[in-house]
């Protein structure tokens, strides 16, 4: 399991020009499943992305997690995070998981979030989505499961 988590201000998604999710500050978290992935890997990752020190105390310091703040997180699905560009023009995506796999961890991914108190909202799985964000900082991480 892969994510891309971007500490933001503000982020949501739209799919068919109607706005169906939106938080606060807090994450975005872009997350791909690979066809090896277990609920064992959506565990690992939602405790590390709840518990990293990414955002800022009182001197400026990246010292505090999304639990210490109360933030938010917001998670698409991204299954082009296991694109394979090596060879070629045109991405291989024989390392995602099939649709119904990846549905399944994403969904558990985000109930593991929400058992740690953290609100989170979502995509729309298999949607094309507009994705709109204010990235704070900006402070990108990549975060795999294995």
């Amino acid at each position: 399991m892969k994510a891309v988590i971007q500490r933001v201000k503000t982020a949501s998604v739209t799919v068919d020009k109607k706005q169906i999710s939106k938080i606060g500050p807090g994450l975005l978290i872009f997350l791909g499943v690979s066809h090896s992935d277990e609920p064992s890997d959506a565990e690992y990752l939602a405790d590390k992305v709840a518990n990293l020190r990414i955002f800022e105390d009182q001197d400026a310091k990246m010292n505090r997690s999304l639990m210490d703040i109360g933030g938010e997180i917001l998670v698409v699905s991204q299954f082009t995070l296991y694109g394979d560009c090596r060879k070629g023009r045109r991405p291989s995506f024989i390392n995602a998981a099939p649709p119904e796999k990846a549905e399944k961890l994403y969904a558990y991914f985000t109930e593991q979030m929400e058992k740690k108190g953290i609100p989170a909202q979502s995509g729309r799985f298999r949607a094309m989505m507009d994705v709109e964000l204010v990235n704070d900082g900006p402070v990108t991480l990549i975060i795999e499961s294995k």
